[in-house]
């Protein structure tokens, strides 16, 4: 079959690999319908050394079922399945509490021998944990709604609800990329009153005024912190939901947030020092955020997304076809995409 491979920064091409087969009884074959390519793709894109073997890539992904272990059952061959971005068996004590990113028994796409989901099939570890079925067809147009759910959507919506974003919070999102609107998205479905939306890339902040926002920031540094702050009345807002992932990201969140409130950070960090000292000791600011655990929130979002009261999949400007993933990267590091869906 076909998949994608990063072999170093900027490398990424579209290859023949073995087709996936069952390894495991827990584990499945799904033939993917929908992928697409995150902006945390676009880190080791950007910085990834050279390998001559290159890796898997990939982890947002929905598809049809094609081949079951012996030990699956829920799932039958034809099913239509949604796959969050980490896999797990949805069943030890992490999993039980919500946190099936720290799976006992669970994993993430592309690493070791699991497959990446930028390809026409993936072979899925825990299956009967891992996807949920989804009760739509093969053609349904929800689909790129729907595999929003599988790590964008969710991820914004865990910004949010680790904040305590809820009805009349005044919330800033940080970052106009796919996760920061996303995020706008979510706080406004939990009833957020005010949406500070600080980004500066005109055709996106207008997608995320449509989304809820009511105020964009397109000011950076100082200058963003204060005019958030005026917008906020003066002392910012309660809660920040930081999705940009960089230290100067964080950074304007301790600036924006109101003495006593909340940074939501879920923006891949690439930093490993921040600015916690005395300052923010001082004004009894909290830091939460993490990885979103999607399997945790996905059955959750489903009905809003299958009755049409939001529209996640909005944050999708492009579609190619597996052969022009390569170009699909480029254009999401130019910034020409927001984000790029991907039809194998």
């Amino acid at each position: 079959m076909r998949a994608t491979v990063i072999h170093g920064a900027g490398d990424v091409r579209v290859e023949n690999v073995p087709d996936p087969k069952i390894q495991l009884p827990t584990d499945a074959v799904v033939r993917v319908l929908r992928t697409c390519i995150c902006g945390s793709d676009l880190w080791p894109y950007g910085s990834m050394p050279e390998s001559e073997t290159g890796e898997r890539i990939g982890h947002e992904f929905l598809g049809v079922v094609d081949d079951t272990g012996s030990e699956i059952s829920g799932l039958q061959n034809g099913d239509l399945v949604l796959a969050p971005f980490v896999w797990a068996d949805n069943t030890c004590d992490f999993c039980g509490e919500g946190l099936q990113t720290s799976c006992r028994h669970g994993g993430m796409w592309g690493v070791g021998d699991v497959d990446g989901a930028q390809a026409e099939a993936v072979r899925v570890p825990q299956a009967q944990g891992t996807l949920v079925k989804l009760p739509v067809g093969a053609d349904s147009e929800l689909l790129p709604s729907l595999l929003t759910l599988s790590d964008v959507f969710s991820t914004g919506h865990h910004a949010a609800v680790q904040a305590g974003v809820g009805a009349g919070s005044a919330v800033t999102v940080i970052g106009d990329g796919a996760v920061g609107l996303s995020a706008v998205l979510a706080a406004k479905r939990l009833g957020a009153e005010q949406v500070l939306l600080m980004g500066r890339h005109t055709e996106r902040t207008n997608l995320g005024r449509e989304f809820g926002a009511t105020d964009v920031v397109p000011e950076r540094g100082d200058e963003g912190v204060a005019r958030a702050r005026e917008l906020a009345g003066g002392d910012g807002t309660r809660t920040v939901l930081e999705c940009v992932g960089t230290k100067p990201a964080l950074e304007t969140a301790f600036g924006a947030v109101r003495d006593g409130g909340v940074v939501s950070r879920v923006g891949a960090p690439q930093y490993a020092e921040g600015p916690i000292g005395f300052d923010v000791f001082f004004r009894n600011i909290t830091l939460t955020g993490g990885v979103a655990p999607a399997r945790a929130y996905i059955e959750q979002l489903l009905p809003d997304v299958l009755e049409g009261r939001i529209q996640p999949g909005r944050v999708f400007d492009r579609t190619v076809g597996l052969d022009e993933v390569p170009d699909g990267y480029r254009a999401m590091a130019d910034r020409e995409a927001l984000k790029v869906l991907v039809r194998p």
